[in-house]
């Protein structure tokens, strides 16, 4: 039934939110972006739940994201636009949730934050730097931590793609 299905798939993007969050704000380096991607992703994915006949589910909704992702790269590519108010480079520091406060924990020192942000963005502008089938495949196994199958999976692409992709991004 419907409303059993509605249940199950709102689990499913309670467990799985901040993973593909993390991954279009990553791909996207926009967390306005992003948030348009994971909302987007969540409606196809639940439109589509009904044909989810593999195991891996965790794979199936990253491939949705990364899909939405390209899909939003690509267009954008195609209509460039200049944001009126530029968001500060900080925003991309933003935790797993757009909403969250990037603030120093009370262990970290003020020059520890400092460095850590820096070397965040230092991080971000080498990700920004490479293909995106290079940077999806680094986001999947490094900062996600999917095996190699799994991010075969996600980029509808061959084991041995990913390891070349990899290899070559890092």
């Amino acid at each position: 039934d419907r409303s059993g299905q509605s249940q199950c798939f709102n689990c499913i993007i309670e467990t799985f939110q901040s993973q593909a969050y993390n991954l279009a704000r990553r791909m996207l380096s926009d967390w306005a972006l992003a948030e348009d991607a994971v909302q987007e992703s969540m409606v196809s994915g639940y439109r589509a739940f009904h044909q989810f006949r593999g195991d891996n589910l965790k794979a199936w909704l990253m491939r949705i994201v990364a899909n939405t992702c390209r899909d939003i790269l690509r267009s954008s590519k195609s209509r460039p636009t200049v944001p009126l108010d530029p968001l500060p480079p900080d925003d991309m520091e933003a935790s797993s949730v757009p909403s969250a406060v990037n603030l120093p924990s009370r262990e970290e020192s003020p020059e520890d934050y400092a460095e850590r942000r820096e070397l965040n963005r230092t991080i971000q502008g080498g990700l920004d730097a490479l293909p995106q089938d290079q940077r999806m495949s680094l986001l999947l196994v490094d900062v996600q931590g999917m095996s190699y199958e799994e991010a075969a999976q996600v980029m509808g692409c061959s084991l041995g793609t990913v390891k070349s992709r990899l290899s070559r991004g890092r």
